[in-house]
């Protein structure tokens, strides 16, 4: 816990040297908001019934799915991303030849980027909240039950995607084909029922879509267990089978780089 907290604290000195592009990072959320809040405000009723299961508004509809998609987008890119950074500046050899384990290396260095990409998404719920998303109905404990298995669950990808960075030195072929594919098919900004049959069909293998529809009935209409826990299974059994799968591949990796001398290679 000590060195996870370490690495948290250096990456949060780092990232306030940089003070103008931290203020940016947070006015991009509101301008987001503001963009969804004025689009949401064109559809009118019109957009109704086809998100009458989250209760027809998509502006609610909307800002959940951007506020998922945020960890989503963090978890596929954060670990591949300090990797990267880590190789570039020389201090990955380093670290990978102290007692830390390997886990706790990987899982550190994402905990600033997890933790401003919190500060993120509860602006995105506040702002939400002032301009007229009601979450007087959320069942807040299975919300935040929902939100740490999809964290665990894409954090797991992002290894998968950190490992092809420590293979092939170069950007890995899992993030952007996921990341983009995902955001297409999930229903980040549209209900998957508007897609057509096959595209709906291959949603079902994409994570973020049960996480996506489980948090908003549960934000936005107070949904029981009962009511989403095929959703949460769902997300549970990609986070079981895909963490270990991802911390095994990238001790392979670490191994064959070790063995090849590549670890500062670039």
């Amino acid at each position: 816990m000590r060195r996870a907290f370490a690495f948290l604290i250096r990456d949060l000195y780092v990232e306030l040297s940089y003070r103008v592009s931290f203020l940016m990072q947070l006015a991009q959320v509101f301008i987001a908001v503001f963009v969804f809040y004025f689009i949401s405000r064109l559809l009118g009723p019109a957009a109704a019934p086809g998100l009458a299961a989250y209760g027809g508004d998509y502006f609610a509809f909307v800002i959940i799915g951007v506020a998922l998609s945020s960890y989503f987008g963090i978890g596929l890119a954060s670990f591949a991303q300090s990797l990267r950074e880590a190789q570039t500046t020389g201090t990955l050899e380093a670290m990978l030849m102290t007692p830390t384990r390997v886990s706790t290396i990987v899982l550190g260095s994402a905990l600033w980027s997890y933790a401003f990409t919190t500060l993120r998404v509860l602006l995105y719920l506040i702002a939400g909240a002032l301009l007229g998303v009601s979450f007087a109905h959320a069942n807040l404990g299975l919300g935040v039950l929902i939100l740490l298995i999809s964290i665990v669950t894409f954090s797991a990808i992002g290894i998968l995607a950190a490992s092809f960075i420590m293979v092939l030195k170069r950007g890995d072929p899992v993030t952007g084909l996921v990341g983009v594919g995902a955001t297409l098919i999930a229903g980040v900004y549209y209900p998957i029922e508007v897609l057509p049959r096959p595209l709906q069909v291959l949603a079902q293998l994409v994570p973020v879509t049960y996480a996506l529809r489980a948090l908003r009935l549960a934000l936005l209409q107070g949904a029981s267990w009962r009511q989403i826990a095929p959703d949460v299974m769902a997300l549970v059994a990609f986070a079981v089978i895909l963490l270990p799968l991802s911390l095994y591949a990238f001790r392979l990796a670490v191994h064959r780089a070790r063995v090849d001398g590549s670890l500062t290679h670039f």
